[in-house]
């Protein structure tokens, strides 16, 4: 039997915003972003809310049925005009305004992104702790991948951890260009995926 696959609404932004925190929390990214413990458990959860209101605003959120798991999803198309360079200026300002590695995430991850080629961007994806490694990000993925193969578009993530990365290996990603080595901090893998047809 599939996974049950809804889009997510305004109703459910604080469901979607608890799982990415929770799933998140721990990354290696949000600990270089929120290096303090503390700060980081009080913080980080608005970071997370933040990332929902854009992509409620501007893109997708897939929810699995039952509430236990999220993809963040953004359609990119070939002439999307660059990034706002206000934009991650304006997110340290409403998430942790003394933080300037709230702001340099978005503006090194916007570097990297590519450009020229439309595609569909998975922001972030997410499972509740509970129910982490029984295939629903899995799920959550390929229903976009399927489409994307069909529609022939690309797609296109970073990855935030070695153990992910696999995980997008194994689905068709691949990386591209060179990892992005964050100042004093871990890596991020950005990887595409090439539409099969």
């Amino acid at each position: 039997m599939g996974v049950a696959i809804r889009t997510a609404g305004e109703a459910d932004r604080e469901l979607v915003v608890g799982l990415l925190d929770a799933a998140f929390q721990d990354d290696p990214v949000s600990g270089w972003v929120f290096p303090g413990e503390d700060h980081r458990r009080t913080t980080h959860p608005k970071l997370m809310a933040a990332f929902t209101d854009i992509v409620l605003a501007h893109g997708r959120i897939d929810l699995t049925e039952d509430g236990t798991a999220c993809a963040l999803w953004m359609s990119v198309p070939a002439d999307a005009p660059e990034q706002d360079d206000e934009g991650p200026a304006q997110l340290r300002a409403e998430v942790d305004p003394d933080n300037e590695r709230v702001e340099l995430i978005g503006r090194l991850t916007a570097g990297v992104h590519p450009a020229g080629r439309a595609h569909e961007y998975l922001w972030m994806i997410a499972a509740a702790p509970g129910r982490q490694g029984q295939g629903l990000g899995t799920a959550l993925i390929t229903s976009v991948l399927d489409r994307c193969d069909r529609d022939g578009l690309g797609a296109y993530l970073e990855a935030s951890s070695a153990r992910s990365r696999v995980l997008y290996e194994r689905l068709g990603f691949a990386l591209e260009g060179r990892p992005l080595d964050l100042p004093d901090g871990p890596p991020m893998w950005p990887m595409w995926r090439e539409p099969r047809g």
